[in-house]
């Protein structure tokens, strides 16, 4: 469904803008709450940075064994242990205290920055065969990894950008890659009346994932939805 060199180039895009906007963070605006309680911008950013660099960790882990069943992209939203009170306490904690770490609003950004040169240069000797351990013990390939990567800066990112009040600034690439991963096993007819222009990227797109993803006011009919073979994905 995916290829690496586009799940990469995907990452890259979003990685390099929010990295932009991370670093020109004002100390007001780090402390401006958003929809991801008890978060505010700072603790939000330290996450989302956090969920990108940890692939270096998992480049140098013993990759799983051959004869090991894989979990996709989708599965590894799913509702299970990964999102219990426990392990999203301690995604809480871990994000609010690296933000209360950080020497000036703009860190968060200038270490993303930072960590994904050296990432990306790991990233581009490897291919879509490589498979990683997750943190939760998924084995998975380093591709479909990556994709989970891409869904949590899109989506933060928006979470952000709302915070902040300003106008998201999701790539293309991203939105696509995003938008295939939700709505890419439903029926496309039966979709297109939920959500119409869906399909054709841009607004229509943005507006459909954030809709299925909690972030849009409006509510979804969510067993129409599901009868059509759209993921809900569980997010912590």
């Amino acid at each position: 469904m995916f290829a690496y060199e586009e799940v990469v180039a995907a990452l890259e895009s979003e990685t390099a803008v929010l990295a932009g906007v991370l670093e020109g963070l004002s100390e007001e605006g780090a402390v401006s709450p958003t929809r991801c309680e008890p978060w505010d911008v700072a603790a939000l950013a330290a996450h989302a940075v956090g969920a990108v660099l940890r692939v270096d960790g998992m480049l140098d882990a013993q990759a799983p064994g051959r004869g090991v069943e894989l979990v996709s992209a989708a599965g590894y939203y799913a509702p299970d242990v990964r999102f219990s009170s426990e392990v999203n306490g301690e995604r809480v904690r871990s994000a609010v205290e690296a933000a209360a770490r950080r020497a000036d609003a703009g860190e968060p950004g200038r270490v993303l920055r930072e960590g994904w040169a050296a990432l990306s240069a790991r990233l581009a000797a490897e291919d879509g065969g490589r498979r990683v351990f997750t943190r939760h013990g998924d084995p998975m390939f380093l591709r479909d990894f990556l994709v989970t990567r891409v869904v949590e800066v899109v989506l933060h990112g928006w979470d952000l950008a709302d915070a902040l009040g300003r106008e998201p600034w999701t790539t293309r690439s991203g939105l696509d890659l995003v938008t295939r991963l939700v709505f890419g096993a439903a029926d496309r007819a039966a979709l297109e009346r939920v959500f119409p222009g869906v399909w054709s990227g841009g607004a229509a797109a943005e507006a459909a994932v954030r809709a299925v993803t909690g972030r849009s006011e409006g509510g979804v009919e969510r067993d129409a939805l599901s009868a059509a073979g759209v993921r809900f994905l569980a997010l912590g």
